[in-house]
């Protein structure tokens, strides 16, 4: 996909199943956010703007708020200043368009269920109250298990998957359920090298087909070439822009009390 298409709001946006065509604007923007955590002040004027097609890394040391952030774009976390706009309108609460997928230490692994069962799950916010799990439903989740490369995988229980299996299946269920937006905090972290460089693959697949993935990230080196934009902060915005304008070495030690440290880290 070239630089100008994944800019051309007109496109058609990925929709699994229903054939139908998004001519709004797939648009994510945060205006001067501020998030106050109990006596702490976990986030201040955070201002960025971002859309489907692109993937942004958040980046910044320990207790910077990137968790925080993550949560108050999934409508999981109000802010007390400033708003977050999705598609032109106030994000006031979570929406089935956006999906938080949290770090994996915060799962329970050990709950009885298999990869299909909780791919599946994804679909209980298109279903409501009164809708029966329909064809459309099941034509979804084998489709998102197969974007994750998940079907052999489909009936082993969770407890018996890798860490990278692990992500990829939470992540076919924020697929099943039709999510433009994925949110993801520290996806890399534990995986051994081949999973991350699996993943990263299948991310850039997931934005080729018109997603927004924002992932907190903690591993400097490896930033250039696996995310279009970054964001850097420590409570308070320190640069946002595409990764080869604001990804530089200042703005890194504006972050970091040790860069150097983070980096080999």
């Amino acid at each position: 996909m070239s630089a100008a298409a994944s800019h051309d709001h007109t496109k058609e946006h990925v929709c699994w199943g229903g054939g139908c065509k998004h001519t709004q604007h797939h648009r994510l923007e945060v205006i001067d956010l501020g998030v106050q955590y109990q006596e702490v002040r976990a986030l201040e004027k955070i201002n960025f703007a971002t859309e489907c097609g692109r993937s942004m890394a958040l980046i910044g040391p320990n207790g910077a708020g990137k968790s925080t952030l993550l949560k108050s774009l999934a409508g999981l976390i109000a802010g007390d200043s400033g708003k977050i706009l999705w598609r032109g309108k106030p994000l006031t609460r979570s929406s089935h368009e956006i999906a938080y997928l949290p770090q994996r230490g915060d799962i329970d692994w050990n709950f009885p269920i298999t990869v299909r069962g909780l791919v599946e799950m994804g679909r209980y916010p298109n279903l409501g109250w009164w809708r029966q799990y329909s064809r459309h439903d099941a034509d979804i989740v084998e489709r998102a298990l197969t974007s994750m490369e998940l079907r052999d995988l489909q009936d082993r229980q969770i407890s018996a998957l890798s860490g990278g299996q692990q992500q990829r299946a939470f992540i076919a269920r924020a697929l099943a359920q039709e999510a433009h937006v994925l949110l993801l905090d520290e996806p890399f972290t534990g995986l051994d090298k081949p999973a991350q460089e699996n993943l990263s693959r299948l991310f850039k697949e997931l934005t080729a087909e018109g997603r927004l993935l924002i992932a907190s990230h903690h591993d400097l080196q490896t930033v250039k070439g696996n995310f279009d934009d970054v964001l850097l902060i420590r409570r308070h915005q320190i640069v946002f822009g595409p990764v080869a304008e604001a990804f530089t070495p200042a703005n890194v030690a504006s972050a970091y009390d040790n860069p150097d440290q983070a980096i080999r880290n």
